[in-house]
């Protein structure tokens, strides 16, 4: 067990193995990478610090990493997205240092993200951009050890890009997120069930019948879209996108701006990376018993002090549930202290989902090792051979098998004089 490490309970490591590996039965595509880093040992030596959710799904990516030969440091991207017992299995079965705690305040996440920092990595793993941010504005004596960095979710690639965009981002990062599989399946499959199935175990209420509006029509406002409808919701999606709107429409959903669902609302979720998109003059309309959850990386989304000045007494009636009073009787329920809601209030995505994403992570790095030094300061995608490889392994453990192209329609496609 490693000597450095800040966790809830380390007497939970038994418990958290078990779910582990529970949890790996779901990942075979990253299980075939981690017996291919076994032997070949890509990553010996490399020095990698992670800023991840802390579940059981990032364990076995943690595990691949190390087999591979890494020398690997976590913290929590999320101060509620921790799951204690697996944080206290890393560190006792798996000898990963880990600081993560669930429910930690803000003083002890960037201690914690410090702690990793400390280690002088290499490679950063981000969840959110938060170990790049704080490289950036705190921790610039580490640039010069820096080969490159992943980038998980939505949210942080729009942080990185912005970096880029100012001219202000100092080392080269894969956008884990832009891979099409991640974002088609993670964000689309994994969020949408994942986001009901928080909102569920927090309230217990029936979603058919109820109006459910969501904020934002990006792969994530989409799965809880389609999720929510499929178990019998009336949803209603805002967007400031024209585009997206219009395929919102076209998919079957009412859309109409913000100040007009939040009369009619009963369930708000937000999912669209940006501040305050449930604000003051929403929360003054909505029904009484309407209730509040966010997708989004950051718990920004609800403006949560102005709902905090609105109410006049706050009560917890479920665990992870603040129930708000206002002046005028009605009760507004906000879920996991707006901070992701299916980590919050539940276990995350499912472990099938975090399969892709997580290759994409483990092969990505890999790529930032063999390629890092010549690239430039700037966001990339996933290379398109390391996506069509984590397809091909996906539906390979699946059992599923496709077509492919005769050496005559490889021709036709190729050939601008073959027609009709």
């Amino acid at each position: 067990m490693t000597d450095s490490y800040d966790v809830k309970d380390i007497s939970l490591a038994a418990q958290g193995r078990l779910r582990t590996q529970w949890a790996a039965q779901e990942m075979p595509v990253l299980g075939l990478i981690s017996e291919r880093f076994e032997k070949e040992k890509p990553l010996k030596g490399v020095r990698l610090s992670g800023c991840l959710h802390i579940t059981t799904e990032t364990a076995n990516l943690a595990k691949t990493l190390t087999a591979g030969g890494a020398s690997l440091v976590l913290c929590a991207s999320n101060p509620l997205s921790t799951q204690d017992d697996v944080a206290s299995s890393l560190v006792v079965n798996d000898e990963i240092p880990v600081f993560a705690i669930k429910g930690e305040d803000n003083e002890t996440y960037y201690k914690h993200i410090h702690a990793a920092l400390d280690h002088r990595p290499q490679v950063t793993i981000d969840d959110g951009a938060d170990l790049v941010s704080t490289i950036h504005k705190e921790r610039a004596d580490l640039i010069g050890d820096v080969i490159g960095g992943t980038e998980e979710t939505t949210t942080g690639v729009i942080r990185l890009r912005a970096m880029a965009r100012d001219g202000v981002l100092l080392y080269p990062i894969i956008a884990v997120n832009d891979a099409l599989t991640k974002h088609y399946f993670d964000n689309r499959y994994g969020t949408g069930q994942s986001t009901i199935d928080g909102i569920l175990r927090a309230t217990n209420i029936l979603l058919a019948g109820k109006n459910f509006v969501v904020a934002g029509y990006g792969w994530c406002g989409r799965g809880i879209s389609m999720r929510a409808r499929g178990m019998g919701a009336s949803v209603v999606i805002t967007e400031v996108d024209p585009l997206r709107a219009l395929e919102a429409v076209m998919d079957g959903f009412r859309v109409m701006p913000m100040s007009e669902a939040a009369e009619i609302g009963e369930i708000f979720v937000t999912a669209t990376g940006d501040v305050n998109v449930l604000d003051r003059h929403h929360f003054e309309v909505m029904r009484d018993g309407a209730i509040l959850a966010n997708s989004g990386h950051f718990n920004v989304e609800i403006n949560i002090p102005a709902l905090e000045k609105l109410a006049v007494e706050v009560r917890e009636p479920r665990v992870g549930v603040g129930q708000y009073f206002m002046a005028d009787g009605r009760r507004l329920s906000l879920l996991g202290e707006g901070r992701l809601v299916n980590l919050a209030m539940a276990e995350g995505h499912p472990a099938s989902v975090m399969d892709m994403s997580f290759a994409n992570q483990a092969l990505g790095i890999e790529y930032l090792i063999r390629k890092g030094r010549a690239l430039e300061k700037k966001v990339y995608p996933v290379p398109e051979e390391i996506d069509a490889e984590i397809a091909r392994l996906k539906l390979a453990a699946m059992g599923l098998e496709i077509d492919t192209l005769t050496p005559e329609q490889e021709k036709y496609l190729s050939s601008w004089e073959e027609g009709t």
